[in-house]
């Protein structure tokens, strides 16, 4: 049986990484929704995800998205958040949102628009050094809409060099992490597809690269643990992008849609050391709060990663290897299933009281009265948002 004390001390370490982005203005393709309260600066993000920190115990990080955070003095936003007890995570590049960038970025045919898209990136490892952050993450939105529409080789190539110049350019403990997404905004080819292009580009690298699973990119049906299990194996795996989907990249609360898909992602992840420090996976949140308040959405979606966290802990794994040895394919199963339908609530409403927390994070945030004080105090001014 599963050892409660130490399940209790995996989860007390456990940190979750919340995204700027995630407190401003989202939506769909067609409308932004503004709300009453949403952030203005990168400093008022960080004062909402210190709230986030302040009632969760777990989320100490926050990533900032550049151009979305922008500031003139990047050590003084530093400063800002620990004085809120926070960290600024991963520095996400943004090489979608420029007109310059309609037939790509690092893979465009135009070696001018290549060299530009490469100069943000640069700047971007600029910013990780005057914030301290270690990890430079890069989605890319590259490819195709047609075929014949441009050289499918040659565009990879373009991408690794791209990837490799700004390789050379990160410091002794920085990181690249690769994000790769099946189809959108390109239809017919996209340049960082899955996680075996992805994988391929870092292990040329070096091991200053790895891979980063958006649980929401790929296509329907795809075994998402498996790949989680074999980039672990690998060393590969840096971290993950948690949301949820039910058709393509939906961006919906972690663990909403299918929350035991997330239970079997985490499995692996602690079964194979992911929680370990030394691992280095980071768990960050990327998802849009288009019609839910913005602060409890990451609440709760903070608390949906410990809760599927704390079931894959619980799983009696003499049992589940037991199983697996004899072929006992109902009994192997069972061991799962058995941890999955846990109700873990009371133990993490212990465990918060034990390290000084509202047993109810959602419930302590609404008693603050924080988010009647945003409301009345953020008025006018321009509200974030990823700009859409």
């Amino acid at each position: 049986m599963p050892d409660i004390a130490a399940v209790k001390t995996a989860l007390a370490d456990q940190r979750i990484e919340t995204p700027s982005w995630g407190y401003g203005n989202s939506g769909t393709r067609f409308k932004v929704f503004a709300q009453a309260g949403v952030p203005r600066t990168p400093y008022e993000k960080l004062q909402d995800a210190a709230k986030v920190h302040e009632f969760t115990g777990v989320a100490p990080k926050v990533s900032l998205h550049i151009p979305w955070d922008q500031v003139d003095d990047y050590a003084a936003l530093g400063a800002y958040a620990k004085e809120r007890g926070l960290e600024l995570g991963a520095i996400n590049s943004n090489t979608f949102q420029d007109d310059d960038y309609k037939l790509g970025s690092v893979c465009h045919p135009d070696a001018k628009v290549r060299r530009k898209a490469v100069g943000h990136l640069l700047r971007c490892v600029d910013i990780m050094d005057e914030t301290g952050s270690t990890d430079l993450k890069f989605w890319f939105a590259d490819g195709t809409n047609y075929p014949g529409q441009d050289d499918i080789v040659a565009r990879q190539d373009r991408l690794a060099e791209a990837l490799a110049e700004v390789y050379e350019r990160l410091g002794e403990n920085q990181r690249i992490l690769l994000e790769y997404k099946f189809f959108e905004p390109a239809f017919y080819t996209t340049d960082v597809p899955d996680w075996g292009t992805a994988y391929a580009h870092c292990l040329k690298l070096g091991s200053k690269a790895q891979v980063v699973v958006d649980t929401g990119h790929h296509a329907p049906g795809t075994n998402i643990e498996f790949i989680v299990a074999l980039l672990l194996r690998e060393g590969k795996l840096g971290g993950f992008d948690f949301n949820s989907r039910f058709y393509a990249d939906d961006d919906l609360m972690v663990g909403s849609a299918d929350p035991f898909q997330l239970f079997r992602i985490m499995h692996e992840v602690t079964k194979n050391g992911g929680l370990k420090a030394e691992t280095n996976v980071a768990f960050m949140l990327d998802q849009c709060h288009n019609i839910e308040a913005k602060i409890p959405a990451v609440i709760r979606s903070v608390m949906n990663v410990q809760e599927s966290t704390a079931k894959a802990l619980l799983v009696d794994m003499d049992r589940l290897a037991a199983a697996q040895r004899d072929g006992d394919v109902l009994g192997a199963n069972e061991a799962l299933m058995d941890a999955y339908n846990t109700d873990v609530r009371p133990l993490l409403r212990e465990l918060r009281e034990e390290k000084g927390l509202a047993p109810d994070p959602i419930a302590a945030y609404r008693a603050s009265g924080w988010q009647e004080r945003i409301v009345a105090d953020r008025v006018g001014g321009d509200q974030a948002g990823w700009g859409a």
